[in-house]
């Protein structure tokens, strides 16, 4: 139940959606998302917006892992037993032939290896016309250098459609009876909560959560120069009952654990369903992350550009954001009133929000391994 695997809400796409009949002299878009990210209803909108019939596939994925793995398999690229390097696919029938999507549902933190291994192409800044809408702190996302770093002058690989953030959720009864609320990272440290943390089997998550309680970056390029870093993770990993990236959740309802840290696309049908659960974002800041529309190699419909454009107009992108409840890139106007109470927490629309919260961006590959291996010493310790 992690955020690749996201449950579906109200009015999202139950299953595959195809929209137009079979002809084929009909533009077409063949697109695979990640399941519960967009909505049947705006799709239907975006097919009666078209100026000509269209044929439309949305194919929904249920996780983010398999979309990548997608791409490495139009590419003929499949990952080694042992996880070491790369090797071609057994070349398939030509009756067999895999047809390669012209859209995809990428992770924001996934992009930079897409980039790399070449799955997938750049989009065509001439034909976005909604680019200009977008702030510029999206924009600077997406522009990368052929080797997936970020660059400002680089090309623009992908289109952000939705967004959220690692968020704290625990139990109100459990913290009623301590006599206090978690407000900020600092809070995870407090010895009443000694084994009943679970948190995300991430590396660059859980060091995260030490740097922001120090003052750092969660995109800190030497660990080395956090003196008391391997401290704090250790007396952090004293606290945690586990670390997991799917189920994480449920000890937390059975009141196993008292609180999670979690993705907030994993939290959002939990918190109407169990009223007992409530969320709040790290007041010295979180990680960020966000669902990109990306074009795989070989991806060349007319449409895709018309798709990406009709998900920021505003009324769309607020649609987007109310009907899978996260973020929208795209700046809209949202009542209160239209969020249930629960929820208010998770959609945010101070765009102060951004001056203390960070997207994990691409590290080297030697301080990768810093935190790869930092995290697996203090796991091991305990």
């Amino acid at each position: 139940m992690d955020r690749r695997s996201f449950i579906l809400g109200t009015g999202a796409l139950a299953s595959q959606l195809l929209v137009g009949c079979a002809d084929n002299n009909q533009a077409k878009l063949n697109v695979q998302l990640l399941k519960g990210s967009i909505p049947g209803q705006v799709v239907n909108q975006f097919s009666k917006s078209l100026q000509q019939k269209a044929q439309l596939k949305f194919a929904p994925v249920g996780q983010l892992q398999d979309l990548f793995a997608q791409l490495e398999t139009w590419q003929g690229k499949t990952k080694n037993t042992d996880g070491k390097g790369w090797l071609p696919s057994l070349p398939l029938p030509q009756f067999q032939k895999a047809v390669v999507a012209d859209l995809v549902t990428l992770a924001d933190y996934r992009l930079k290896e897409a980039i790399e291994q070449k799955l997938i192409q750049p989009l065509e800044e001439s034909q976005l016309k909604q680019w200009s809408a977008l702030p510029k702190r999206w924009q600077e996302l997406v522009r990368r250098n052929d080797q997936g770093n970020l660059d400002a002058q680089g090309k623009i690989w992908a289109a952000p459609y939705r967004w959220g953030s690692s968020v704290i959720v625990y139990r109100r009864d459990k913290f009623k009876q301590l006599g206090w609320t978690p407000r900020d990272w600092a809070d995870l440290f407090r010895s009443d909560l000694r084994d009943r943390i679970s948190l995300l089997d991430q590396p660059r998550e859980v060091i995260g959560i030490v740097l922001k309680k120090l003052g750092k970056s969660y995109n800190t390029e030497n660990l080395d120069q956090v003196p008391s870093l391997e401290k704090e993770l250790r007396t952090l990993n004293q606290q945690v009952k586990f670390y997991a990236d799917d189920k994480y959740l449920e000890p937390l309802i059975i009141g196993d654990t008292w609180l999670a840290v979690a993705w907030s696309s994993d939290v959002v049908r939990m918190l109407t369903r169990y009223p007992e659960l409530a969320v709040i974002i790290p007041e010295s800041g979180t990680a960020m992350w966000s669902d990109l529309w990306v074009r795989p190699v070989g991806g060349k419909s007319a449409l895709l550009s018309e798709w990406i454009d009709f998900c920021w107009t505003p009324n769309i992108a607020k649609q987007i954001s109310l009907l899978t409840k996260t973020n929208s890139p795209i700046s809209t106007v949202i009542a209160t009133s239209d969020i249930l109470e629960p929820l208010r927490n998770l959609l945010v629309s101070n765009s102060q929000f951004f001056d203390k919260n960070e997207f994990l961006l691409p590290l080297s590959q030697s301080t990768q391994k810093q935190y790869q291996d930092l995290f697996a010493r203090i796991k091991n310790e305990g």
